[in-house]
């Protein structure tokens, strides 16, 4: 006698599937750094995972519209902790996405492991995207948490 699941089963575990990946990848809220019109109008921020794991890889996508082409420039990445600057880092904008970035939506993803001494708790993350003269494109922050639960022993 060969047992099978019911073709419920597999539409609930579809569900049970979505349901969680969707607590994993979420929408970060986020703000325009100042009242300016930027060139470059962010749609969305994603963090996954989301509370952010020490020492784990961790995706940020931001998806964007821009009215011109870019053809160059770079990604700047501040990162706070209780007010103190803790990080910063300048990415090449044409290694993060291909360029050039013809006028329409994109999307500009960056993965890293966060440090294993890095204390849980709520970050405050500055990106700006600059154009090859050095003017900003768009400037956004948005709150990072690193989840209570990361420790060494899960590395």
């Amino acid at each position: 006698m060969e047992f099978q699941f019911h073709p419920k089963f597999y539409h609930l575990l579809c569900l049970f599937i979505l349901f969680h990946q969707s607590f994993r990848a979420q929408a970060a809220n986020f703000r325009y750094c100042a009242d300016v019109n930027y060139a470059v109008k962010v749609s969305e921020v994603e963090i996954t995972p989301n509370p952010v794991v020490r020492a784990r890889p961790t995706t940020f996508k931001i998806s964007a519209v821009t009215g011109e082409a870019i053809f160059g420039g770079k990604w700047v990445i501040k990162v706070s902790y209780i007010g103190i600057l803790v990080h910063q880092e300048v990415h090449n904008l044409c290694e993060e996405v291909s360029c050039p970035v013809t006028a329409g939506d994109f999307v500009v993803a960056h993965t890293q492991k966060l440090p294993v001494f890095a204390p849980p708790g709520s970050y405050t993350v500055e990106m700006k995207l600059k154009n090859e003269e050095n003017e900003p494109l768009t400037c956004i922050t948005f709150k990072l948490k690193i989840g209570f639960g990361s420790s060494v022993s899960e590395i």
